[in-house]
């Protein structure tokens, strides 16, 4: 069997379910498989610049979270498939996650959820804008948001980015410098993976 790329690749529906059937109690694995599929139907139809399905990333952003961080708290693992469903979906609201999967999944969400019109129009500023809410948020949502970041360095060497330099370098000066508000072994991971990412794209 050829390696398939790494922007080709997805956790897939089954493959959650095996992870979780015996870590977590089946209200929570309902949820997480619930969460998964409302972003299967929010992000499929949806094309990243590098020709993949933008769902793909989602699903790879879980699956760092499960395979290199073992985090298995299920909040955590639905905020992560669904951290930008309220950003490309028009009736997928903060009362409708919180309905749906509790107050703190939609709290993570919401505060990871950016407004793409002023994106559009001022990127820069919204993300500086975006850090620093994030620099007063919880660990969690800068952990999902990290993981996210991770998977896009990872997927740079497949013309993701207009311009992969400045993703790279915004990240390193805005965001690894939030990684310092805590003691936290995963947050700690997640940035020696980007920084071997870095090097790794301009070696």
């Amino acid at each position: 069997m050829k390696n398939i790329p790494y922007n080709q690749t997805l956790l897939t529906k089954n493959e959650l379910v095996a992870t979780l059937k015996d870590r977590v109690n089946p209200v929570e694995l309902n949820k997480a498989v619930s969460a998964y599929e409302l972003a299967e139907s929010v992000h499929e139809p949806l094309i990243r610049n590098d020709g993949s399905s933008y769902f793909f990333h989602i699903t790879r952003v879980c699956r760092i979270l499960l395979d290199e961080l073992n985090i298995y708290d299920t909040d955590v693992l639905c905020a992560s498939l669904l951290h930008d469903v309220m950003e490309d979906s028009d009736t997928v609201t903060k009362s409708v996650l919180e309905y749906n999967f509790g107050m703190y999944v939609s709290y993570i969400v919401e505060t990871l959820t950016k407004d793409l019109k002023t994106a559009r129009v001022k990127p820069d500023e919204l993300d500086v804008e975006h850090v620093r809410q994030l620099a007063n948020a919880s660990e969690d949502c800068v952990l999902v948001r990290l993981a996210a970041r991770l998977d896009n360095f990872r997927c740079l060497e497949f013309d993701l980015k207009r311009n992969p330099i400045k993703y790279v370098n915004d990240t390193t000066e805005r965001y690894f410098p939030l990684v310092d508000r805590f003691n936290s072994q995963h947050l700690n991971y997640l940035l020696a993976q980007l920084k071997k990412e870095r090097s790794k794209f301009f070696s």
